[in-house]
């Protein structure tokens, strides 16, 4: 994944899975762009792609990402804990 650009993943990254996005009916990526880049004002934002659901719709939305306990959190929630 880190020598394709863009580093989103994909769907077509798991082709020599066997056949995990054909059975599965929900596919989640999860992508940091803090580790990529590590310059990004997305500190500790963690994008989640929903590539495949079977019976809802596709899309994506951003968590933020608490390293120290390794946990995840609503965004919105973390931005008014700071203020």
């Amino acid at each position: 994944v880190e020598s394709r650009t863009p580093q989103i993943p994909q769907l077509d990254y798991l082709r020599e899975s066997g056949s995990i996005v054909q059975d599965a009916d929900i596919v989640l990526f999860l992508y940091r762009e803090e580790y990529y880049n590590p310059d990004t004002d997305r500190q500790n934002v963690t994008d989640i792609f929903i590539k495949k659901h079977r019976n809802g719709p596709t899309g994506n939305f951003e968590l933020y990402f608490d390293r120290e306990k390794q946990r995840f959190r609503d965004l919105d929630t973390k931005h008014q804990q700071a203020a």
